[in-house]
């Protein structure tokens, strides 16, 4: 039996943990001094409530520890897995793929250790392709070949409510972020890209025509796609029902599964409120 497991930057669905039965690993997220493990102590809409006026509260985060790795690897270990799939964000963004290999020393176990070298919902894009290979009978080498496979693939497309949480958080280049804020004295800048290729492609100035650009995206290349809709604050809801009507309607050949994905506090610190957008993957090579 092949175990599957991730940590919370991943903004993992869950339904699609229930569904594959994917372990995660809670981000440690420190605000105005209290500490949380994400989706556990504190969930998304937990957060949220503590954000007034748009302003968000002092924020750090930390990758989970090894020893909180270890246990859940053990725990996995104990349930019949004899081998441990283990995806995370990016070593350039965190910290918790050393965490992860740290642990994976303290199991008796084979343990794979996978940098899907993004963040957010793109993590959940190499988790839920390895998720599908597993249940597709796989094999180890398969599935962690299908994680690893994913990075240039999985195309993104938001906006940002406010660049200077972007500033701040420094997940952003700030040649984009120049981009984006000219672009904005047109209109709302929209960001698209696949992997970390990101530009500006578009400006608008309402829901409707925002979530037009951002859909345009998703569905560029008419091929079928596995999509997750974001919703941030509450603020954000009218762009994410906005999204996922357009991505049901959207016209063949394209097929769209989809889900949607909270905005939790260990991405919140770099994004914002006003976040509003997704990730896709085509399933068709």
């Amino acid at each position: 039996m092949i175990a599957l497991v991730t940590d919370s930057a991943s903004q993992l669905p869950p339904e699609l943990a229930a569904e594959f039965g994917i372990r995660v690993a809670p981000i440690i997220v420190n605000i105005d001094g209290v500490e949380y493990r994400e989706g556990i102590d504190l969930t998304a809409d937990d957060f949220w409530a503590q954000v007034s006026n748009g302003d968000l509260p002092e924020i750090t985060t930390s990758q989970p520890s090894p020893g909180t790795f270890s246990d859940i690897y053990q725990s996995a270990v104990e349930q019949g897995a004899t081998d441990i799939v283990s995806v995370h964000i990016g070593a350039e963004y965190s910290g918790t793929i050393n965490s992860a290999r740290i642990a994976a020393e303290m199991v008796d176990a084979d343990i794979h250790i996978v940098d899907s070298g993004t963040a957010s919902f793109g993590v959940s894009c190499c988790v839920w392709e390895a998720a599908s290979a597993i249940a597709a009978g796989g094999s180890v080498p398969q599935v962690v070949a299908r994680a690893r496979r994913m990075r240039p693939v999985i195309g993104t497309a938001f906006i940002l409510g406010v660049l200077d949480f972007a500033r701040r958080g420094g997940r952003f280049s700030p040649e984009l972020l120049d981009d984006s804020e000219q672009s904005e004295r047109q209109g709302v800048a929209v960001l698209s890209g696949y992997g970390s290729d990101l530009k500006v492609v578009a400006q608008g100035h309402s829901v409707e025509e925002l979530c037009d650009q951002i859909v345009a995206c998703f569905l560029a290349e008419s091929r079928p796609i596995r999509a997750g809709v974001c919703l941030a604050d509450p603020a954000t809801l009218v762009f994410t029902e906005g999204i996922e009507a357009r991505l049901r309607a959207a016209p063949a050949p394209v097929e769209v599964e989809m889900v949607r994905y909270r905005v939790g506090p260990s991405i919140a610190a770099h994004t914002g409120p006003g976040t509003a957008g997704g990730f896709w993957y085509c399933t068709e090579d």
